[in-house]
C-alpha cells in the first residue's frame, strides 16, 4: 500500500510527549497570559486534540494576533514556492508556549536605559550601538630563526638501477 498523506501523518515522534512529561498538563499552561504582539512558539501537545494545529506549524515561531477565550490566533510565515505568506491560525492554548526570542533584545534594552541615565548622570554622551569585532592586533615573533628548506634533486639514472 502506499504511504498516506493525512493530516497526522510522520508525526509519530515530533507529536509524543516527551519523557516523564505524561500525564495531566500543568496548569501553567491554562493560566498563563498571553497579548496580542507577543511571540509565540507553536509546540503541539499530543495529549490534546482539540485546536492542533496542522504538524507544518509544529516547532514554528509566530505573532499574537488575536485572543479567544480558549484559543489563540497566531500569524506565521509559510513559504509557499518562491513567495511567503502569512498564514493566520487559530491554535489552543495547550499547543502554545511564550517564546524566548526577544529575551535577548529586551535585556539589551535595559542594559542601555541604564547606561544611557549613568551617561547622562555624568554629562556625557554614549553610543549603545552594537560594533562588530574587529581584526585583532598584530605581534612580533621574537627569537624564531629562518630555516629553508630544499628538495632533493630526482636521479633519473640511479632510480633506473634498482628495478622490480
Amino acid at each position: 500500500m502506499p504511504a498516506g498523506h493525512g493530516l497526522r501523518s510522520r508525526t509519530r515522534d515530533s507529536f509524543s510527549r516527551p519523557f516523564r512529561k505524561k500525564g495531566t498538563i500543568a496548569l501553567a499552561t491554562y493560566l498563563r497570559t498571553y497579548h496580542i504582539g507577543d511571540y509565540v512558539d507553536v509546540r503541539v501537545n499530543g495529549a490534546v486534540h482539540k485546536g492542533m494545529p496542522h504538524k507544518f506549524y509544529h516547532g514554528r515561531t509566530g505573532r499574537v494576533w488575536n485572543v479567544t477565550k480558549r484559543a489563540i490566533g497566531v500569524e506565521v510565515n509559510k513559504q509557499v514556492r518562491n513567495k511567503i505568506l502569512r498564514k493566520r491560525i487559530h491554535v489552543r492554548v495547550e499547543h502554545v508556549m511564550p517564546s524566548r526570542c526577544t529575551e535577548e533584545f529586551r535585556l539589551r534594552k535595559i542594559k542601555n536605559d541604564q547606561l544611557k541615565a549613568e551617561a547622562k548622570a555624568k554629562g556625557e554622551v554614549i553610543s549603545t550601538k552594537r560594533k562588530p569585532e574587529g581584526p585583532k592586533p598584530g605581534f612580533m615573533v621574537e627569537g624564531a630563526t629562518l630555516e629553508t628548506v630544499t628538495p632533493i634533486p630526482y636521479d633519473v639514472v640511479n632510480d633506473l638501477k634498482g628495478g622490480y
